[in-house]
């Protein structure tokens, strides 16, 4: 069963969200994860595929758009694409429960002040809640 984490920050900055998921990113890859992150639109896809590239330059995380065809590719970003294989990790930054959430081993959620934000990460907590899957939430300091 696929264990949840939901992570909750103190802002309502999609910039500090997207760090988050970067952040995240880096400690699948070192544990050799297949990672995909799932958005809510091309845009976030792409801003995020940016920060990827530059947010610590000490850090190299190799990564593609979806759907790429370089199985040599683990992270993988994308709004409208469904894994089939590889599912290990699972980044949520939409504000929907992703249909194919099931398949991966984890799913982290992540969430920020802003109030849509937090009514949609709270009913998506109530779904995985009220169909029996481990939760773990964890407020953050930034």
């Amino acid at each position: 069963m696929t264990r949840v984490d939901f992570y909750v920050g103190k802002t309502t900055s999609l910039q500090a969200r997207l760090l988050l998921a970067c952040k995240l990113v880096e400690k699948a890859h070192v544990r050799k994860m297949h990672t995909y992150i799932h958005t809510d639109a091309a845009t976030t896809s792409a801003q995020l595929d940016g920060l990827l590239w530059t947010f610590n330059e000490l850090a190299f995380i190799p990564h593609a758009l979806a759907p790429c065809t370089d199985d040599s590719v683990k992270v993988r970003i994308g709004h409208n694409f469904e894994p089939m294989e590889n599912c290990d990790f699972l980044i949520n930054l939409s504000n929907e429960v992703p249909p194919f959430f099931s398949r991966f081993e984890r799913l982290a959620e992540i969430l920020d002040q802003e109030e849509s934000i937090l009514l949609a990460g709270r009913k998506r907590y109530l779904f995985y809640r009220d169909r029996g899957y481990n939760l773990e939430y964890h407020q953050l300091q930034l």
